[in-house]
């Protein structure tokens, strides 16, 4: 390792884990107005470096909410990855049926809804989209305030396929396993078409790294109630974070925290993707 190097992930890492949400930023494609790329260097060429530093194989490409429905950046990454890669995209309501099709055929395999301020898609069209979407066996993936998940919940459970929660479903700390939210998203979980990326703890985190205990207690928890349903991701480059990113490697050893049961952890990086995204078993 050169000086100054960050370091790899404690854990052993299996042959086949993949990074099932991060973002590529490319010089050349437009942004949405008010919209701007991360802090730091976001092309596939450093993603390549981080990935080869944590022992990553495969990669989930999901598609930045500052560039709309132009899906060309995500799909040019997709493309420079090979086999290795899909991807999440963002498809506009008005799109005919070949252009998920065509998608599809180049490896995306959900529809991302970035339920924040400023997001491209809205609630008022999931239940338009999700019809469409679901005869491609594509999933719908959600990021919203984990406040929002009693509400919510309902119009999730109807849903004709399977769907992701973004990031342990973004609560914010003091939070604990009785609240009211936290319960909504479990039951969700018990529905067995629903799965959740173990991810970004440090959206709405009190305690801080590198264990983000707080959020961190709600993640083993939905470890033990589903394995075959929980993803991890590194939510690389931190988009929404101006300083202070944390160290990758950092986050990847939370799992053996989460799950300290190397087959749970091996499950969580390798087969669980595979079945969620159509990666080929090996």
């Amino acid at each position: 390792m050169a000086p100054h190097e960050p370091p790899p992930p404690r854990i052993a890492v299996p042959r086949g884990a993949c990074d099932c949400h991060m973002h590529i930023y490319t010089a050349g494609y437009a942004m949405r107005p008010g919209t701007s790329a991360p802090s730091q260097p976001a092309t596939l060429a450093d993603y390549r470096k981080l990935q080869q530093r944590l022992g990553l194989t495969r990669t989930v490409i999901v598609h930045p909410s500052a560039y709309g429905f132009d899906n060309r950046c995500t799909l040019a990454a997709m493309a420079g990855l090979g086999d290795h890669a899909r991807g999440v995209a963002i498809v506009d309501p008005a799109a005919p049926d070949d252009e998920f099709a065509r998608l599809n055929a180049l490896g995306m395999r959900g529809l991302r809804y970035h339920l924040m301020p400023g997001g491209p898609l809205g609630w008022d069209t999931v239940e338009t989209m999700a019809p469409r979407v679901a005869p491609l066996d594509w999933h719908l993936q959600f990021q919203f305030e984990g406040h929002e998940f009693t509400s919510r919940a309902p119009q999730l459970a109807r849903l004709p396929c399977d769907f992701v929660i973004d990031h342990i479903g973004r609560f914010t700390a003091p939070i604990d396993l009785d609240n009211d939210n936290v319960r909504a998203l479990r039951r969700l979980v018990d529905s067995g078409r629903c799965w959740v990326k173990l991810s970004a703890p440090y959206h709405g985190s009190r305690s801080g790294p590198p264990h983000y205990a707080d959020i961190g207690a709600i993640a083993a928890a939905l470890v033990r109630q589903a394995p075959d349903r929980m993803l991890w991701a590194s939510n690389w480059p931190h988009p929404s974070l101006k300083k202070d990113f944390p160290d990758e490697a950092a986050l990847l050893d939370l799992l053996a925290e989460w799950a300290p049961d190397a087959a749970t952890r091996e499950r969580i990086l390798v087969a669980n993707p595979a079945r969620l995204y159509g990666f080929d078993t090996e």
